[in-house]
């Protein structure tokens, strides 16, 4: 069975600028110390692959930005198994999915969470979350990173939960896709 949330269809055509990577779960221990170096990477690849009407410095910073955010949640909520991520740039639109495996208890409550994410306004429910944590410097679990690629980077945004591609836990697949300028 699958569940889609948000934006999971992919717009970018098959002459897009394409690339994939796979970190692999073992020998190496996947940390969000990888997060940084490993969106860096692909933020410049895709920066120095931009037409002449995106300001390659501004899309370094946009892809590098949202794919940490995204990479990051997917290393912290993993349940072992390596985590996939395609890239693909077809004019000014860039577009990433990355893969990797959560268990059940996880994959139920981040469904609650997106399907209340979804149905609010991400501008007005940054502000609140920025409030919350204002009120409560110990908080954990914010959801800063996707509210702000919502509301200030105008990012779509869709998550997939497979459960028959895996024999342990739930495949969760995040979409994002970026119109950059």
């Amino acid at each position: 069975m699958v569940e889609d949330y948000g934006i999971t269809a992919a717009v970018n055509g098959a002459d897009a600028k394409r690339f994939a990577l796979k970190l692999m779960a073992e020998p190496l221990e996947l940390s969000w110390h990888h997060c940084g170096v490993t969106s860096d990477f692909i933020g410049e690849y895709f920066s120095r692959a931009c037409d002449g009407n995106v300001d390659p410095v501004d899309a370094r910073h946009s892809i590098s930005y949202m794919i940490n955010e995204i990479l990051e949640n997917a290393i912290k909520f993993r349940k072992g198994g390596d985590i996939e991520i395609v890239g693909s740039l077809d004019g000014g639109t860039f577009e990433i999915l990355i893969k990797n495996r959560i268990d059940a208890r996880t994959a139920e409550s981040f469904k609650g969470h997106l399907t209340k994410l979804l149905e609010r306004e991400p501008g007005e429910l940054l502000l609140e979350r920025i409030e919350e944590n204002a009120l409560d410097p110990d908080s954990t679990g914010s959801g800063l990173g996707i509210l702000t690629l919502m509301s200030d980077y105008e990012a779509k945004l869709g998550w997939s939960f497979a459960s028959e591609h895996v024999t342990e836990g739930v495949e969760l697949t995040t979409y994002a896709s970026l119109r950059l300028s």
